[in-house]
């Protein structure tokens, strides 16, 4: 018979001291790129998660507007301004008044146009039709009416404020 040693055996880490620094460093890197990715990926969303709440917030901050000049504005024409985020305009009537609205419609948000001819407030995307003196809407399919704001005329300009 055969005499069987049992000797241990030294089961010897077949990687050397660099190589585990080396995948520890490229797991780390790795990591920090699939992070990256993530984060690069999730900010358009959540962009555009919060950017309505955003806008709301952009949109009651500014309170009022002063138009330097804006007095000097011939009857029967209209000067579009921004009023915070949006457009808006104003109006100084045949008749001497001066009306301030905003120039979103509200249908489905597009830029509407006075037409002193027709002594009217249009939107040219789908025909809806505004009163330049209230900002009621007459016709189309607006839904609302435009919002009308305050409107004091000084010697240094015109200031438009919240109603």
């Amino acid at each position: 018979m055969s005499d069987v040693l049992n000797v241990p055996h030294i089961v010897k880490d077949s990687a050397e001291p660099g190589e585990q620094r080396t995948r520890r460093a490229f797991l780390i890197a790795a990591g920090a790129a699939g992070l990256a990715y993530t984060a690069a990926l999730a900010y358009p969303i959540y962009r555009y998660l919060a950017s309505p709440q955003e806008m709301e917030a952009s949109a009651t901050a500014v309170t009022e507007v002063t138009l330097k000049d804006a007095q000097k504005l011939l009857a029967g024409s209209v000067l579009m301004f921004k009023f915070g985020s949006s457009p808006a305009m104003l109006i100084h009537h045949q008749d001497g008044r001066w009306i301030a609205l905003t120039a979103v419609c509200t249908h489905l948000g597009c830029t509407v146009q006075y037409e002193s001819a027709a002594d009217r407030i249009h939107c040219g995307c789908h025909g809806g039709v505004y009163n330049p003196y209230t900002g009621a809407n007459v016709s189309g399919p607006p839904p609302k009416p435009l919002k009308l704001f305050k409107v004091a005329v000084g010697d240094a300009g015109v200031n438009v404020s919240r109603a």
